[in-house]
Formats: structure tokens, C-alpha cells, sequence
């Protein structure tokens, strides 16, 4: 299970081939229907779309921190392991990317509770279809699946964010030290 949890850590190949299987679970489970080609072709574009948005944000991030996607998957490995980096060159790499990290997070928290309105709204609206129509199965899940998302999403916000200020923190302290 480490082995795994390393590769989809670094490997942008592994994380494509696990949203692909996860994709194409999905695709199937909503589209019985159709022919599993259909499946297999609504799937690899689903991944497509997905690894080159994740390709092009990890590209993106690597350049203003200074370093190149393999650097920026190994500063955001140290930054989940507390990892607080010795040499001058990456412990400033560092501080670019937790900075631009923080400021992202922060920036995003004032249309959170916009997002997480509406999709109670959305889960409110399906079960209130599901009262009218008499098929409840479905608005429940949906409902419970929802709450389940918007949950995760606060959880690792609030986990992002010790992460980062603790790395911060760590970062200053010992540059405090040093000089």
C-alpha cells in the first residue's frame, strides 16, 4: 500500500490511470444503456480534460515557485510530512510556495460558503423532486453524497491550512535562527 501511495504521489501517469478507472466506473454506472465503448470513450475524455487542467495548474505552480513539476510534487510531499527543508535554495522555494498556497486558500474562502450554499440548495431541490415524484432513493443519496463532499471539503481546507501555516511558521522560525 506505500508503494501505491507513493506512486499516485508523484506519478501525474498513475493519477491519470486511477481517474480513468474511476471515471469509467461512473460513466458505466450512469450510463448502463449504452455500449461500452461509449463508456471507455466518455471516460478517457473525462480523464483527458482532468489530467490536462491538473497538468497545466502543476506547471503553473512549479514556475512561480521557481522549480519544475517533479520539484513541485516533492516540496508539496514535504509540506504534508512537515518536512522543513535544510538547504537556502529550497527552503526559499518553499516559502514561495506556501505563501502563493496560503494567499490562494485565503482568496478562496470568501465565496465558500457561497459554493457550499449552493450545493445544499441543489440537495435540497433533489429531495423536494424526489417528495413530489415519490422516488426517494436517489434524492437521499444525493443528499447524503453532498453533505459528504462539502464535509471533505472543509476538512481538508482546515487541514491545508495547518499544514501551510505550520510549514510558514517553521520556515520563519528558522530563518530567524540562521540570520
Amino acid at each position: 500500500m506505500d508503494v501505491l501511495k507513493r506512486r499516485l504521489e508523484r506519478s501525474l501517469a498513475a493519477q491519470s490511470v486511477l481517474a480513468f478507472v474511476l471515471a469509467l466506473g461512473i460513466t458505466a454506472l450512469f450510463r448502463r444503456d449504452d455500449h461500452p465503448v461509449v463508456w471507455v470513450v466518455h471516460a478517457a475524455f473525462y480523464t483527458a480534460v482532468a489530467v490536462g487542467a491538473a497538468t497545466w495548474q502543476r506547471r503553473r505552480a512549479a514556475r512561480s515557485v521557481g522549480t519544475d513539476s517533479g520539484g513541485f510534487a516533492d516540496l508539496a510531499i514535504r509540506i504534508r510530512r512537515r518536512d522543513v527543508p535544510e538547504d537556502p535554495r529550497e527552503r526559499a522555494m518553499m516559502r514561495r510556495l506556501v505563501a502563493d498556497s496560503l494567499r490562494k486558500i485565503e482568496r478562496g474562502r470568501r465565496w465558500l460558503p457561497y459554493c457550499l450554499g449552493l450545493l445544499g440548495l441543489l440537495a435540497a431541490g433533489m429531495l423536494v423532486l424526489g417528495a413530489v415524484r415519490g422516488s426517494w432513493v436517489f434524492p437521499a443519496v444525493f443528499a447524503a453524497g453532498v453533505a459528504a463532499f462539502a464535509c471533505s471539503v472543509l476538512w481538508m481546507r482546515r487541514r491545508s491550512l495547518e499544514r501551510l501555516r505550520f510549514m510558514r511558521d517553521a520556515l520563519q522560525r528558522d530563518g530567524e535562527r540562521v540570520s
